[in-house]
């Protein structure tokens, strides 16, 4: 299946996911933040959306936070490594990011086509995996699969954002039940918090680090590599060799980052 640059219906369609409750089931709603879960998708495509306001932070800054790969090395503490591999359009590229799971599950990585667009007073952040010849699965990840994960940002307000983030991903591997229940109640709500408090203190950091550098606003500073997407294929969780973590018990699970913060 050809790897397509999404358009502007894609952008909208993944909106109105954000934005609807129709058969979504709320899983969690607390310190702010509210988790909704689609019972329909099977568990290792379950689709889960989370919802936070945050207070003294405009759109503006939440959009920067997460495109700032710079910034994310200081507050993602659950990630291991990220970087950019190559631009596809003035709103398209392609990236890596691997994060560290809970012992025992081994660590998961992703490339995925990243694309943003900001859409009337909204600005959105998708991306969905795919596979480049020069990146493949690495022996100590497990690479995963984005069929489609992004970020809603809406002002809601004089120096106040709404953030939904939504994500159909599959983990690979047969993952027991409590790792999707702990994903859903725990590590996901928190990181959500984490995005914001990073928020909070964006400002006076970025005044510090190269204050004028946004190439995802300003395409002309983007000094990627350009990269055809004939270059590029789907990744799918059926090529790919299944990993089975089914066997693993939660007493021997180490609390992540997230869980202890």
């Amino acid at each position: 299946m050809q790897v397509q640059i999404p358009d502007d219906s894609v952008f909208t369609s993944f909106r109105d996911q954000c934005l609807s409750s129709d058969g979504w089931i709320s899983r969690y709603n607390k310190g702010g933040v509210t988790v909704w879960c689609r019972e329909e998708e099977s568990a290792s495509v379950q689709k889960v959306k989370m919802r936070t306001v945050c207070k003294d932070v405009t759109a503006e800054t939440l959009y920067d936070v997460l495109h700032d790969t710079s910034y994310r090395r200081k507050w993602d503490t659950n990630m291991i490594d990220t970087y950019d591999i190559g631009r596809l359009t003035a709103n398209a590229d392609i990236g890596y990011y691997s994060w560290r799971c809970p012992r025992p599950l081994k660590n998961r990585d992703f490339v995925t086509l990243r694309s943003w667009l900001p859409l009337g007073n909204d600005y959105l952040i998708i991306n969905y995996s795919v596979k480049h010849p020069q990146h493949p699965p690495k022996k100590d990840c497990v690479r995963a699969v984005s069929l489609l994960t992004g970020y809603l940002i809406q002002s809601s307000g004089a120096n106040c954002s709404t953030l939904y983030y939504l994500t159909q991903m599959d983990p690979r591997g047969s993952l027991p039940k409590w790792v999707v229940n702990r994903v859903s109640q725990f590590v996901a709500p928190k990181a959500m918090r984490k995005i914001y408090k990073a928020s909070l203190k964006y400002p006076e950091w970025k005044r510090r680090h190269d204050p004028a550098l946004k190439p995802w606003m300003f395409p002309e500073q983007n000094a990627l590599p350009c990269i055809s997407v004939a270059e590029l294929t789907l990744q799918r969780a059926d090529s790919l060799e299944n990993i089975d973590e089914s066997g693993l018990s939660e007493e021997k699970a180490a609390p992540s980052d997230d869980e202890e913060t």
